[in-house]
Protein backbone atom coordinates (compact mmCIF):
# COMPACT_ATOMS: atom_id res chain seq x y z
CA UNK A 1 0.00 0.00 0.00
CA UNK A 2 2.91 2.32 0.67
CA UNK A 3 4.12 1.75 -2.90
CA UNK A 4 0.62 2.61 -4.15
CA UNK A 5 0.63 5.84 -2.15
CA UNK A 6 4.13 6.71 -3.40
CA UNK A 7 3.09 6.13 -7.05
CA UNK A 8 -0.09 8.22 -6.74
CA UNK A 9 1.68 11.03 -4.92
CA UNK A 10 4.54 11.04 -7.47
CA UNK A 11 2.06 11.06 -10.37
CA UNK A 12 0.20 13.96 -8.78
CA UNK A 13 3.40 15.93 -8.18
CA UNK A 14 4.91 15.12 -11.59
CA UNK A 15 1.84 15.35 -13.82
CA UNK A 16 -0.74 17.68 -12.33
CA UNK A 17 1.03 20.22 -10.16
CA UNK A 18 3.18 21.59 -13.01
CA UNK A 19 0.20 21.74 -15.42
CA UNK A 20 -1.80 24.96 -14.86
CA UNK A 21 -4.37 23.92 -17.50
CA UNK A 22 -5.17 20.68 -15.65
CA UNK A 23 -5.31 22.44 -12.29
CA UNK A 24 -7.50 25.15 -13.84
CA UNK A 25 -10.13 22.58 -14.82
CA UNK A 26 -12.37 22.39 -11.72
CA UNK A 27 -13.47 18.82 -12.41
CA UNK A 28 -9.91 17.55 -13.00
CA UNK A 29 -8.67 19.54 -10.01
CA UNK A 30 -11.24 18.05 -7.66
CA UNK A 31 -10.90 14.55 -9.13
CA UNK A 32 -7.12 14.63 -8.70
CA UNK A 33 -7.38 15.73 -5.09
CA UNK A 34 -10.01 13.04 -4.40
CA UNK A 35 -7.72 10.41 -5.93
CA UNK A 36 -4.91 11.59 -3.71
CA UNK A 37 -7.18 11.50 -0.66
CA UNK A 38 -8.46 8.00 -1.52
CA UNK A 39 -4.91 6.72 -1.93
CA UNK A 40 -4.01 8.26 1.42
CA UNK A 41 -6.97 6.60 3.14
CA UNK A 42 -6.25 3.25 1.47
CA UNK A 43 -2.63 3.40 2.59
CA UNK A 44 -3.35 4.56 6.12
CA UNK A 45 -6.71 2.95 7.00
CA UNK A 46 -9.05 4.40 9.59
CA UNK A 47 -11.15 2.65 12.18
CA UNK A 48 -14.29 3.41 10.14
CA UNK A 49 -16.12 0.09 9.81
CA UNK A 50 -17.95 -0.76 6.62
CA UNK A 51 -20.89 -3.11 6.53
CA UNK A 52 -22.38 -5.32 3.88
CA UNK A 53 -25.08 -3.65 1.77
CA UNK A 54 -28.49 -4.05 3.32
CA UNK A 55 -30.50 -3.42 0.17
CA UNK A 56 -30.96 -6.42 -2.10
CA UNK A 57 -32.11 -4.22 -4.96
CA UNK A 58 -35.78 -5.10 -4.52
CA UNK A 59 -36.71 -2.64 -1.78
CA UNK A 60 -36.97 1.12 -1.99
CA UNK A 61 -34.00 3.17 -0.90
CA UNK A 62 -34.39 5.61 1.97
CA UNK A 63 -35.33 9.13 0.89
CA UNK A 64 -31.94 10.51 1.90
CA UNK A 65 -30.10 8.02 -0.33
CA UNK A 66 -32.55 8.67 -3.19
CA UNK A 67 -31.88 12.42 -2.88
CA UNK A 68 -28.13 11.82 -2.89
CA UNK A 69 -28.28 9.50 -5.90
CA UNK A 70 -30.45 11.98 -7.82
CA UNK A 71 -28.07 14.81 -6.98
CA UNK A 72 -25.05 12.81 -8.17
CA UNK A 73 -26.81 11.71 -11.35
CA UNK A 74 -27.88 15.29 -12.14
CA UNK A 75 -24.50 16.86 -11.32
CA UNK A 76 -21.86 14.26 -12.20
CA UNK A 77 -20.37 16.56 -14.83
CA UNK A 78 -19.76 19.31 -12.29
CA UNK A 79 -16.98 19.55 -9.69
CA UNK A 80 -19.00 18.16 -6.79
CA UNK A 81 -17.79 16.15 -3.86
CA UNK A 82 -19.11 14.28 -0.86
CA UNK A 83 -19.85 17.48 1.09
CA UNK A 84 -22.17 18.80 -1.63
CA UNK A 85 -23.88 15.41 -1.97
CA UNK A 86 -24.37 15.21 1.80
CA UNK A 87 -25.91 18.69 1.85
CA UNK A 88 -28.29 17.75 -0.98
CA UNK A 89 -29.29 14.60 0.90
CA UNK A 90 -29.67 16.54 4.15
CA UNK A 91 -27.15 14.30 5.91
CA UNK A 92 -23.75 14.71 7.49
CA UNK A 93 -20.83 13.46 5.41
CA UNK A 94 -20.34 10.52 7.76
CA UNK A 95 -24.09 9.74 7.69
CA UNK A 96 -24.06 9.83 3.89
CA UNK A 97 -21.07 7.49 3.73
CA UNK A 98 -22.68 5.03 6.12
CA UNK A 99 -26.02 5.13 4.29
CA UNK A 100 -24.39 4.51 0.89
CA UNK A 101 -22.32 1.59 2.14
CA UNK A 102 -25.31 0.11 3.97
CA UNK A 103 -27.82 0.56 1.13
CA UNK A 104 -25.72 0.36 -2.05
CA UNK A 105 -22.50 -1.33 -1.00
CA UNK A 106 -20.58 1.66 -2.42
CA UNK A 107 -19.18 4.86 -1.00
CA UNK A 108 -20.61 8.11 -2.38
CA UNK A 109 -17.27 8.70 -4.14
CA UNK A 110 -17.46 5.29 -5.82
CA UNK A 111 -21.02 6.01 -6.94
CA UNK A 112 -19.96 9.42 -8.30
CA UNK A 113 -17.07 7.81 -10.19
CA UNK A 114 -19.46 5.30 -11.76
CA UNK A 115 -21.84 8.11 -12.72
CA UNK A 116 -18.95 9.92 -14.39
CA UNK A 117 -17.92 6.73 -16.20
CA UNK A 118 -21.52 6.43 -17.45
CA UNK A 119 -21.41 10.04 -18.65
CA UNK A 120 -18.14 9.39 -20.44
CA UNK A 121 -19.67 6.32 -22.08
CA UNK A 122 -22.66 8.34 -23.30
CA UNK A 123 -20.30 10.97 -24.72
CA UNK A 124 -18.14 8.34 -26.42
CA UNK A 125 -21.19 6.67 -27.97
CA UNK A 126 -22.50 10.01 -29.23
CA UNK A 127 -19.13 11.30 -30.47
CA UNK A 128 -17.84 11.31 -34.03
CA UNK A 129 -14.22 10.11 -33.98
CA UNK A 130 -13.77 11.54 -37.48
CA UNK A 131 -14.55 15.00 -36.07
CA UNK A 132 -11.51 14.75 -33.79
CA UNK A 133 -13.10 13.53 -30.57
CA UNK A 134 -10.55 11.62 -28.50
CA UNK A 135 -10.87 9.32 -25.53
CA UNK A 136 -8.44 11.58 -23.66
CA UNK A 137 -10.67 14.63 -24.20
CA UNK A 138 -13.81 12.80 -23.08
CA UNK A 139 -11.99 11.41 -20.04
CA UNK A 140 -10.77 14.88 -19.06
CA UNK A 141 -14.25 16.35 -19.54
CA UNK A 142 -15.53 13.85 -16.96
CA UNK A 143 -12.68 14.49 -14.50
CA UNK A 144 -10.31 11.64 -15.30
CA UNK A 145 -6.82 13.12 -15.53
CA UNK A 146 -4.94 9.87 -16.13
CA UNK A 147 -5.99 8.26 -19.45
CA UNK A 148 -4.59 4.83 -18.55
CA UNK A 149 -6.41 4.72 -15.23
CA UNK A 150 -9.58 5.93 -16.97
CA UNK A 151 -9.29 3.15 -19.57
CA UNK A 152 -8.77 0.55 -16.84
CA UNK A 153 -11.78 1.71 -14.79
CA UNK A 154 -13.91 2.10 -17.91
CA UNK A 155 -13.11 -1.43 -19.06
CA UNK A 156 -13.84 -2.83 -15.60
CA UNK A 157 -17.29 -1.22 -15.55
CA UNK A 158 -18.32 -1.35 -19.23
CA UNK A 159 -16.49 -4.46 -20.43
CA UNK A 160 -14.66 -2.82 -23.31
CA UNK A 161 -11.90 -0.32 -23.98
CA UNK A 162 -13.16 3.26 -24.35
CA UNK A 163 -11.58 3.55 -27.82
CA UNK A 164 -13.76 0.67 -28.96
CA UNK A 165 -16.84 2.49 -27.69
CA UNK A 166 -15.75 5.66 -29.49
CA UNK A 167 -15.31 3.86 -32.81
CA UNK A 168 -18.67 2.05 -32.80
Amino acid sequence: MLQHWTRVEAWFRRTLLPDPVALGNPLLHRSAFESLACALLETFPTTYATTEPRSDGTGALPATVRRAVAFIDDNAGRPIGVAEVAAAAQLSVRGLQRAFVRELGLTPTQYLRRARLAGARADLLAADPLAGTTVRAVAARWGFAHPGRFAHEYRAVHGEHPARTLHR
